[in-house]
């Protein structure tokens, strides 16, 4: 008799919940030893006894529809279903014999009735479970005819531009339904019907995309027949091989296989290993992938002497000369500081890690910095000086054991939705939800949630508000002293605590200031305080502010004053808004910080970079990006290299920005289509997309993930190669074979990184970083025994008023946000069938502020700053508050940053985007910007295309 033990690290199907007691049970004369409330099903597959299913699937719950998978139980009545069947101390099971064979063929025999006959001109041919489980119960031939009652006329949905719907081929199984309730959490599908009337519907009988569904996908990935179908499988028919990476959108970091046929990409699927999502998606990372292979991507290298030439095409030797040429030029005449580096938040770790060594190296400053810059610069700042790391403390599994979650200034299913359905799955598991923003945001809608409050404060104000939670903690006695006493610096404490018990902290006194009721904060301090487990969420609505460090701060301060540091289901947890924000920030992108966050004025560190490098480093910090721009329109910047970001879009005070850059003698653009920054460039360099390279991203919770290249660069070079090549022109040798040499030498300076390859990261799948001989498989948690810097810091807050206020003249607040089916400043999900869902920013206004206003749905409405103006259309929404008004920025012409101020945080200079005062009005035209916008974007793509043509038809 074989015997066979349960073993935890590998898949056997949807993990039950276990107890810890082992019991032994036999399933066709093997004896498996397995945790108490295993399935019958997974306990076979223990045993590679492979029983016939079609409802079961390994990551939804066990439902026990469809039959197949009947067993016989020694003692038991009847067939019980395996998949809900729980295995008990001394059980025998059968899982094949006479009996069970005809009963699934009798089963199999039923669903095939109704189901077409077309499996050779069936898109799931090869791989529909279907025709795998008729094979597997030897089903040969089907009694009944199709005279009957059948379903083989339904309609077709195609409305949905990523997958169909065909009901013809449904087999009721409800996979797809429990998906979008169990992985997804919508709730947008249901089963319509009874008995043989049953269908799927989504919502109530609209179609797909009418619907609530968010096009994630899961419903797709659970069907097991070609029921719903990606529409690029039915064109391109069944991939042959597949390619495990990394998305390239949100800061989730979500592993895909991209499923391929030849050089190009069928779909991509959600990978089950991957430890950030666990085999979810959103519609980003399943479906709009297509940017990456545009008809306007640049594929050739393009130089120019000045922005209103006509551009050249020109080989990438002629290119790189041609911009180290330049920058030689620019430095011998306005001196070594007269040039810079940005680095990309979207491109890998290597690369950027390349850029700021260009910079540092090559140019001989320390003139970089990365896109951080303007969203989550306060987190490093905040974060380093009270726990002493730059980064988020858990890992997103973390929240699975959070009693209470804090979410502020995030709006998680729309900016990061892969973890906002693992939050949602918490929230209607029993945790309590405590949102602080000025919008209603989606996870206030979680169906079947326990407890949800939402704290709506005013844009600005969230300093007051976190400063009175902690007041309450404190007044009240709610503190984890012994946590305090033993994890915390004391002298810091006490006069955290002489300053936050203050009255004019209290609830009572702020509720003027943040609009939220005194008792609701209360409220909401003890929730927080009380739970076993509280963990806290944030995202661009704390740092994008001008107390943004400050917010980190008292963010911290809360959490550690609970006592809610250092273990599963507590933390403080930022949202990083792009692939690799947090990577750029860990590879040194900022000025002031080598990678690994060493600063460039300690000795040690600099001195061990500078014997590797083989050059001396200033140790004076260099320019961040708005000191760029003022010394670049003062004339004392003339040069910068741009990797993979649309400063022109993404960074406030538009006209601001564009002046910058009309002042600069050379402006190096490298990036994959022309964007807004490209139009003022002298030097166009292809970019190349995830698909296209090695490498790694790191995502919210400092998990590095391999990149692997799926397809040749279209433009024939990688981003690192380009970067090298550069480098090597401008005098300063780079020499790598491959991305990987290039880690090493990460790992080799950065403190953090030690551990770290791509051996081993391909041994674990992926590593959270510290990763090093203390923490030698990488750290999921943070600060479990101690903080980096001894003992954690408190740092008094004081609240201190944005200079943006309202007056008779602007007021109202316009904050801003993302939307879930776009991305950023859109270059990507623009040029994707993701516009079908937002095809342009509109400005919501709550119906009181729109009916004194006698703005109706969809009027033009101009929004007028103190920093300019702009026109959008008008959507009435009660989710903002009466004086505050909301707009995103995913689309260029919308000019969402004309109106933008140059406020910016204290301590590092992020803007504050989330509070603008601004007068809306009635118009009937677009604005001043707008027209000039739309006159240099037709100019800038003429010259484009009259480059093109050139190449085409050989010209020079």
């Amino acid at each position: 008799m074989r015997v066979e033990t349960y073993n935890p690290n590998k898949d056997y199907g949807t993990p039950p919940s276990l107890s810890e007691e082992l019991i032994t049970v036999e399933i066709d004369g093997v004896e498996i030893t397995v945790p108490e409330g295993t399935s019958v099903m997974r306990a076979a597959a223990l045993a590679d006894i492979n029983i016939p299913k079609l409802c079961a699937t390994d990551n939804l719950e066990s439902f026990g529809s469809c039959r197949l998978c009947a067993v016989q139980i020694e003692g038991k009545r009847g067939y019980p279903a395996s998949c809900t069947t729980t295995v008990e101390a001394g059980m025998k099971v059968t899982t094949q014999n006479q009996k069970l064979g005809k009963l699934r063929r009798n089963i199999m025999e039923l669903y095939i009735s109704d189901h077409p006959l077309d499996c050779l001109t069936c898109p799931a041919n090869g791989n529909c479970e279907l025709q795998d489980m008729a094979g597997a119960v030897g089903l040969r031939d089907v009694r009944y005819g199709y005279a009957g009652e059948n379903h083989l006329e339904s309609a077709k949905d195609l409305s949905n531009p990523y997958f169909d719907f065909d009901p013809s081929k449904c087999i009721v199984c409800s996979r797809c339904v429990r998906a979008c309730e169990e992985v997804q959490g919508t709730f947008a599908l249901t089963i319509d019907g009874r008995g043989f009337a049953s269908v799927v519907s989504p919502s109530q009988h609209e179609d797909f995309m009418d619907s609530e569904c968010v096009s994630c996908g899961a419903c797709v990935q659970a069907c097991p027949t070609s029921t719903l179908m990606e529409k690029s499988v039915v064109e391109m028919g069944q991939p042959e091989h597949s390619v495990v990476t990394t998305c390239a959108y949100c800061g989730v970091g979500c592993s895909f296989k991209a499923e391929m046929k030849g050089n190009e990409v069928v779909r991509m699927v959600p990978y089950k290993g991957g430890d950030a999502n666990h085999g979810h998606s959103c519609v980003k990372g399943r479906f709009a992938f297509g940017y990456a292979t545009h008809q306007d991507r640049i594929k050739s290298p393009m130089i120019r002497d000045a922005i209103t030439d006509a551009w050249r095409e020109v080989s990438w030797e002629d290119a790189i000369a041609f911009a180290a040429d330049k920058l030689k030029q620019i430095q011998q005449k306005y001196g070594r500081n007269s040039i810079g580096g940005i680095t990309s938040s979207r491109c890998t770790n290597e690369e950027t890690y390349l850029v700021q060594k260009l910079v540092r190296a090559a140019f001989g400053n320390n003139n970089t910095d990365t896109c951080a810059r303007v969203c989550h610069s306060p987190t490093g700042y905040g974060l380093k000086a009270t726990m002493g790391e730059s980064a988020g403390t858990q890992n997103f599994d973390s929240v699975m054991k959070a009693d209470v979650v804090l979410v502020i200034g995030a709006n998680p299913t729309d900016a990061h939705p892969v973890f906002g359905s693992m939050m949602r799955r918490r929230l209607r598991e029993g945790a309590e939800l405590i949102v602080a923003d000025p919008r209603h945001i989606d996870l206030l809608d979680t169906p079947h949630l326990k407890s949800g409050q939402h704290l709506p404060l005013r844009p600005g104000t969230n300093v007051a508000l976190v400063n009175a939670l902690a007041h309450v903690v404190v007044t009240e006695g709610l503190e984890d002293m012994a946590f305090v006493e033993k994890r915390c610096d004391m002298e810091s404490y006490h006069s955290w605590r002489d300053f936050i018990q203050d009255p004019r902290h209290s609830p009572e006194a702020v509720e003027a200031i943040t609009g939220v009721a005194a008792e609701k904060l209360r409220i909401a301090a003890r929730t927080y305080a009380n739970a076993p487990n509280a963990a806290i969420y944030y995202g661009l609505g704390v740092t994008e502010h001008s107390q943004g460090s400050t917010m980190v701060m008292g963010i911290a301060n809360l959490a550690m004053a609970t006592g809610n540091i250092g273990r599963e289901g507590v933390g403080v947890n930022p949202l990083r808004g792009q692939n690799n924000v947090q990577g750029s920030c860990d590879m040194g992108s900022f000025p002031h910080e080598l990678p690994g966050y060493q600063h460039v004025s300690n000795d040690e560190s600099r001195q061990r970079f500078e014997s590797v490098w083989g050059v001396s480093i200033d140790n004076e910090p260099g320019l961040r990006i708005p000191n760029m721009f003022d010394a670049a329109i003062s004339g004392e910047f003339k040069a910068l290299y741009v990797q993979g970001e649309d400063i022109a879009q993404s960074d406030p005070g538009t006209q601001h920005v564009e002046s910058a850059l009309k002042s600069l003698e050379c402006l190096i653009v490298q990036d994959l289509f022309l964007n807004e920054t490209a139009k003022f460039a002298h030097v166009l360099l292809p970019g190349s997309s995830f698909l296209e390279k090695d490498g790694t991203f790191t995502n919210a919770e400092r998990r590095i993930n391999r990149v692997r290249k799926v397809m040749p660069a279209l433009a024939g070079k990688e981003d690192w190669q380009v970067t090298m090549d550069l480098s090597n022109a401008l005098g300063y040798p780079m020499h790598y074979n491959h991305p990987s040499e290039i880690m090493d030498e990460i790992a080799a300076l950065t403190p953090t990184f030690t551990g770290v390859n791509y051996k081993r990261l391909d041994e674990l799948g992926s590593i959270q970083w510290p990763c090093n001989d203390d923490h030698p498989i990488g750290t999921p948690t943070m600060h479990e025994v101690d903080f980096p810097i001894g003992k954690g810091q408190f740092s008094v807050t004081e609240y201190v008023a944005t200079d943006e206020r309202t007056n008779s003249r602007f007021p109202l607040l316009l904050t801003t946000g993302r939307i879930l089916s776009q991305y950023n400043v859109g270059a990507q999900t623009r040029r994707t069938q993701n516009q079908m869902w937002h095809d342009e920013d509109r400005l919501d206004l709550h119906p009181h502020d729109a009916e004194v206003r006698g703005i109706k749905e969809n009027d033009w409405v101009g929004i007028t700053s103190r920093a300019g103006q702009t026109v959008l259309r008008a959507r009435i929404s009660e989710d903002v508050l009466p004086g505050v008004v909301y707009t995103t920025f995913h689309h260029p012409g919308s000019g969402a940053n004309v109106i933008t101020t140059d406020n910016s945080d204290w301590a590092t200079n992020c803007p504050e985007y989330k509070v603008t005062a601004v007068q809306v009005e009635r118009v009937s035209q677009p604005s001043e910007w707008q027209r000039n916008f739309k006159a240099f974007e037709s100019m800038q793509l003429g010259l484009l295309e009259a480059a093109k043509e050139d190449s085409v038809t050989g010209r020079n």
